[in-house]
């Protein structure tokens, strides 16, 4: 059997078949405590400082050398003729739920065209939206829908294992994650041919991640075993495992880089917060509480402050990222289960699915007030706000630079 094997020199995608014989294929207290560093691992290549960084060949440049999330203040010209809606894919009825952001209510429900639809992941140049559909094992789709019309544009594209699914910042890839598999799949982003393939056969449950604000290294959670997989993207290799100081029985779930590139935050179900980790050195630097089930991460729109879902308990912790402490936690009326989601364009209403209620919340982040809660489909999970503000997308619910 063989395997392709995608490596990168400069800017150039160089290709290596390579022959393999017997292989398959493949409210609470603020707190930042000091953590203890993990086990040395494979040594890597600390990525350059602001002041003088080494792009990813290909990437567009940063508008600032001190946010990453800079060009997330107004739409592009590209999301033009795009309509406002809030595509919620129902892991558990095999189905997509379209909601008007302005009336709050249900517009359409149509099948996800695929089993267990997990997220919905923006295109790098934001002309299409994809339902992740991630069974059978071994198989899978991705369904594309019109962001003009909210309904779907063709058929389903077949991917092996999507649980979710992400774009390298230059755009050349998009990095299917294959969770149980245990790999990051490369996938031409416009043929959908598989191009390769990093393997991280020490990462069970490999589902989230992000990018250094280089773009040349991925940081991705491992749900099933309490680490984190370093991912070199110009030589297309797993180059570190980081072990977690919560242990092997931790859950890390989504990854958000900070604004200024300095520091990882990884949220834990287990350990009801979010782990600090050197953006630079690849090691944990501390430890955050926030809730029950700490499950996703969302950067405000000015860049100021991280919301972060915690979804055993029913509630919300905003961290700020100048002060470097949780400023407030604030429940659901009634409970709740918040999983992922996005903010509005303008920044002002967070909507998150509720994984356990099957239901939608619009939660108005200035005020403090719920607007809304949307009945959806059973197993309410990866929900994207459209359109978003930047100039690419990096994939996920909507991670926009």
């Amino acid at each position: 059997m063989r395997r392709v094997i995608a490596r990168r020199t400069g800017s150039v995608l160089a290709l290596a078949v390579v022959l393999l014989t017997g292989c398959s294929a493949g409210s609470h207290a603020p707190n930042a405590q000091t953590a203890p560093a993990s086990a040395p691992g494979t040594a890597v290549p600390a990525p350059a400082t602001q002041a003088a960084i080494a792009l990813l060949p290909g990437m567009p440049p940063p508008l600032s050398p001190t946010d990453v999330y800079a060009a997330d203040r107004e739409l592009s010209p590209a999301v033009a003729g795009h309509l406002p809606r809030v595509y919620v894919p129902n892991s558990e009825s095999n189905t997509v739920t379209v909601i008007d952001p302005d009336t709050f209510r249900v517009i359409d429900t149509y099948p996800s065209q695929g089993r267990e639809p997990q997220h919905v992941v923006p295109s790098y140049d934001l002309q299409t939206l994809y339902v992740t559909n991630d069974l059978p094992i071994g198989g899978g789709s991705l369904l594309p829908i019109d962001p003009r019309t909210g309904e779907p544009a063709g058929e389903p594209l077949p991917v092996r294992d999507p649980y979710n699914m992400y774009f390298t910042p230059d755009g050349a890839f998009a990095l299917v994650v294959a969770e149980a598999d245990r790999s990051v799949d490369l996938y031409d982003p416009h043929t959908w041919e598989q191009m390769g393939a990093i393997a991280a056969p020490d990462c069970p449950g490999i589902d989230h991640l992000d990018f250094t604000a280089d773009g040349r290294f991925a940081l991705a959670s491992c749900e099933f075993s309490g680490r984190m997989a370093v991912l070199d993207l110009i030589g297309a290799d797993l180059v570190k495992m980081i072990d977690l100081p919560g242990g092997r029985g931790g859950m890390p779930q989504d990854v958000k880089l900070a604004p200024d590139g300095s520091t990882f935050y990884v949220a834990d179900m287990m350990a009801d917060g979010v782990y600090t980790v050197d953006a630079h050195a690849f090691e944990p630097t501390g430890f955050i509480e926030t809730g029950k089930g700490t499950h996703g991460l969302y950067v405000t729109r000015d860049s100021a402050a991280m919301i972060v879902t915690n979804r055993g308990e029913g509630s919300l912790s905003v961290w700020d990222f100048a002060q470097q402490r949780i400023v407030r936690t604030w429940f659901i009326p009634d409970g709740g289960s918040p999983d992922m989601g996005n903010l509005s364009a303008d920044g002002r209403v967070f909507w998150v699915s509720g994984r356990y209620n099957g239901e939608v919340y619009a939660i108005d982040v200035v005020d403090w007030t719920l607007l809304a809660r949307i009945p959806v489909g059973r197993g309410a999970h990866g929900l994207t706000v459209w359109p978003q503000p930047g100039r690419y997308s990096t994939g996920h619910t909507g991670v926009m630079r």
